[in-house]
């Protein structure tokens, strides 16, 4: 079993090109814009609660400082030792779901009270301008919380027995998963209108203060931690995707190595900590999820037409987990149609999305295939700066013995 998520599937079913242009998209778009978008709910949630009238926002630069800080530290942290890293991620997951477990309860007692004004006709002043296509984008912003439910199989390598653990984590979680996010969202409607939930820039922060009094500064701190946390879990995740995608010749050698004692992908991590701090100071950033919504489902939808694929193809290849493929059938047509409602509905961030996409074709046949070709004297300078960096991270391929 290969780490890498969705990328080694695609490449074992459809080939380096559609793995590499998934590489494309993930790892200079989708990654470091989410760990960008984190990064700056992490500031907001911690410097928000410094300037409670909503009339007086914080500077720009304290929410950016803030941010930045954090992708630092983390990515210092993942550097480190794996072991700190999965000590980081139990202690703030466990954070987090100590404060949901609070708004969770906050909002079971509320609704025990009696307040269920928000839930009577709570679909009334639903704007329906689109049809499906606006379900359609509704799903893609829902579906973003739970965009970790595939994430463990970029690490399977480094799982203990993945054959049991792997689907027996996926298993457990995604009903807990499930249930957390939606009590949590029912708690904040029974204190909150649908207009107070739009308006507000930390919305549990909002909860807090309406329902919890002088304790509400705990909720920003909580959700700050629970931010933190995922933060953490992104650069695990990225960082392994890069070190596969470069041990495969996807990208530069020097992300495939790994420090000499820590044994950690430091190249992977400073390229992804570079990357999230770089898009920070992107007005939109959002709307990039938007336009890479339609290819996230698009490669799902690759991926899973790939098991169907191999399924027929390569009938007694060996299979440690085997799913019924009526499930798999399944899910591949609620990904296709999500693709196919997405494009109905947002044509344009589709066609942006797409386009570049595919602007990976021109970089794929340059690295994989056209490489030899390239002249020698470019060869030895990116060897030299290898070398170079090598020296600076003391990094090696994780083949290699080092001599002290």
């Amino acid at each position: 079993m290969k780490s890498g998520g969705d990328y080694a599937y695609i490449k074992e079913a459809w080939g380096p090109m559609l793995a590499f242009l998934f590489l494309w998209v993930n790892v200079l778009v989708l990654q470091p814009s989410l760990l960008a978008i984190l990064a700056l709910t992490f500031a907001d949630y911690i410097v928000y609660p410094f300037y409670p009238d909503p009339t007086c926002h914080p500077p720009q630069a304290s929410l950016f400082l803030t941010a930045i800080s954090c992708l630092v530290v983390l990515a210092t942290v993942n550097s480190m030792s794996v072991r700190w890293t999965t000590r980081v991620q139990d202690l703030f997951t466990f954070a987090k779901m100590s404060v949901l477990a609070v708004i969770i309860i906050t909002g079971l007692v509320r609704l025990g009270k009696g307040y269920t004004d928000q839930f009577e006709n709570a679909f009334d002043t639903t704007p329906n301008a689109n049809g499906g296509g606006s379900i359609t984008i509704a799903f893609y912003a829902g579906f973003f919380a739970y965009g970790g439910w595939n994430s463990l199989n970029f690490l399977t390598e480094e799982m203990k027995d993945p054959h049991r653990n792997l689907p027996l984590a996926i298993i457990i979680s995604l009903p807990i998963v499930t249930g957390v996010y939606v009590m949590t969202n029912v708690a904040y409607f029974s204190v909150m209108t649908p207009q107070e939930v739009l308006l507000s820039k930390a919305v549990a922060v909002t909860f807090g203060y309406k329902v919890l009094g002088s304790a509400a500064f705990l909720i920003p701190v909580g959700v700050a931690w629970s931010v933190f946390g995922t933060i953490n879990g992104g650069f695990l995740l990225g960082s392994r995707l890069n070190f596969v995608a470069a041990r495969d010749g996807h990208l530069p050698t020097l992300l495939s190595m790994i420090h000499v004692r820590r044994n950690t992908p430091i190249p992977s991590l400073c390229l992804s900590c570079m990357l999230a701090i770089c898009y920070l100071f992107i007005n939109n950033i959002e709307q990039l999820l938007t336009y890479f919504s339609f290819v996230t489902w698009g490669s799902t939808a690759v991926t899973i037409s790939g098991l169907l694929k191999l399924r027929w193809t390569k009938p007694d290849l060996e299979r440690p987990l085997r799913m019924n493929i009526l499930l798999i059938i399944s899910f591949l047509l609620v990904c296709v149609g999500l693709v196919i409602m997405g494009v109905v509905a947002a044509p344009l961030e589709t066609t942006i999305g797409i386009c570049f996409t595919l602007t990976g074709i021109p970089v794929y046949f340059i690295v994989a295939v056209k490489w030899k070709n390239i002249p020698k004297s470019f060869k030895n300078l990116i060897k030299k700066v290898t070398y170079f960096l090598q020296k600076l991270l003391l990094v090696v391929k994780p083949d290699e013995k080092f001599c002290h």
